[in-house]
């Protein structure tokens, strides 16, 4: 008779060990198919079922002053690039010109989005970017080839870009403007400075501590001032770091300068003497731009370059900050067309669905993904399954027995 309730003892362990194995396989199911829903690919575009209107004032007219913004736009960020083409567009009745920088695979694909969808009345111009004049001023670890955004660059070249322009505004992908970009171009340069940039000191932008030396809001967060050409400099390790992802150029005086040839000579000393700082992995744009523009650029309005709203999937500003800032920028890894990231809903009002449909590719990427997933969670209950049945049928016969 003990045996007996050994033996169903046995069989009930069983019986909510599997039960518990279930629950777990079907939680574990549930995030796996959150978490590739949302970073399966960096695209992760979710479409709107509307553009939004442009403003009553701004349905007048567009005057003739012309406003080069210059954009890059590679295929798998082309999405960003769109949202912040059609919020600069239909705030303005400036006559804005963008210089959409893109690789030659993409060109055929940013021609079709743009033509086939409100935006077809943009005034634009694409270039195509040679990867290859970053020959020797880029290291690339050959196990990470990919990892290069040659585009990220593009801004290094602006007088190449955009010959004939006296001053140009550039911006990343990653931002929505809110505002008038006319406000914005009409920020005044001091004599002699070929650039305009939000300082990381400003009131508006909270510091971003980075573990090692430095903060990203410092020069020692960009650069190694254990390196003797870095010392020679004589720059203070503390001062402000500046934000590249919105700026304004004046390209006479940048060519002038020979502003592009500098930026060049430093990326050149870095691979030989590999000068950036390690503590901000990733980040080889900005410290040639800290070395050239070291106390010689102007400032721009903080509120025109609201960033960091990609730095975490939290909240950083309050809702009526985000509404009153005349640029947001989610720089940081937390892109609204991505992973989950504040204030999300503001950018998806300025994107426009890609008409070719390339990103339904997504949405079948993530069907093959639950489907794996599904085959992965029935195949460990089958085989538990068996396994309970061999510990019944055991129990059973020594129960009889």
């Amino acid at each position: 008779m003990s045996l007996r309730k050994v033996n169903i003892s046995i069989l009930i362990v069983a019986v909510v060990i599997f039960l518990l194995v279930l629950h777990h396989n079907f939680l574990g199911l549930s995030d796996f198919l959150k978490q590739e829903l949302s970073d399966s690919n960096p695209v992760g575009l979710q479409p709107i079922d509307f553009i939004p209107a442009v403003p009553q004032r701004l349905e007048d007219e567009r005057n003739d002053k012309e406003i080069s913004v210059v954009i890059a736009a590679s295929d798998e960020r082309l999405g960003g690039a769109i949202a912040a083409m059609n919020s600069i567009y239909s705030h303005t009745k400036s006559n804005v010109v963008f210089y959409i920088v893109t690789l030659n695979d993409t060109v055929d694909h940013l021609r079709l989005w743009l033509s086939n969808t409100a935006l077809k009345n943009l005034r634009y111009r694409i270039l195509d970017f040679d990867p290859r004049v970053l020959e020797g001023k880029v290291q690339v670890d050959p196990q990470k080839a990919d990892t290069l955004k040659p585009l990220t660059f593009a801004r290094f070249y602006l007088p190449y870009l955009v010959p004939h322009a006296e001053k140009v505004i550039y911006v990343d992908d990653d931002i929505i403007v809110q505002d008038d970009i006319l406000e914005l171009y009409n920020t005044p340069l001091k004599p002699g400075h070929a650039a305009a940039f939000s300082d990381d000191c400003d009131s508006t932008t909270n510091k971003v501590a980075v573990r090692g030396a430095g903060n990203q809001y410092n020069y020692i967060g960009f650069l190694d001032y254990k390196k003797e050409t870095i010392r020679k400099l004589a720059m203070k390790a503390s001062t402000c770091s500046f934000n590249p992802g919105v700026f304004v150029a004046n390209l006479t005086e940048w060519k002038l300068q020979n502003i592009t040839k500098q930026l060049e000579k430093w990326m050149a000393l870095n691979v030989a003497e590999e000068l950036y700082s390690r503590t901000l992995a990733g980040s080889i744009t900005t410290p040639p731009l800290l070395i050239v523009f070291y106390k010689q650029h102007s400032s721009i309005d903080p509120m025109w370059n609201v960033r960091h709203l990609g730095s975490s999937a939290g909240k950083r500003y309050s809702p009526q900050f985000v509404k009153a800032a005349k640029l947001l920028h989610w720089n940081g890894h937390f892109k609204p067309w991505g992973r989950t990231a504040s204030y999300a809903e503001v950018w998806e009002k300025w994107y426009v669905p890609d008409p070719t449909g390339k990103f339904s590719l997504i949405r079948r990427h993530s069907e093959a993904y639950e489907a794996k997933a599904a085959l992965a969670f029935w195949s460990t209950s089958v085989l538990f399954l068996v396994w309970l049945f061999k510990v019944i049928n055991y129990s059973v016969e020594s129960w009889l027995l």
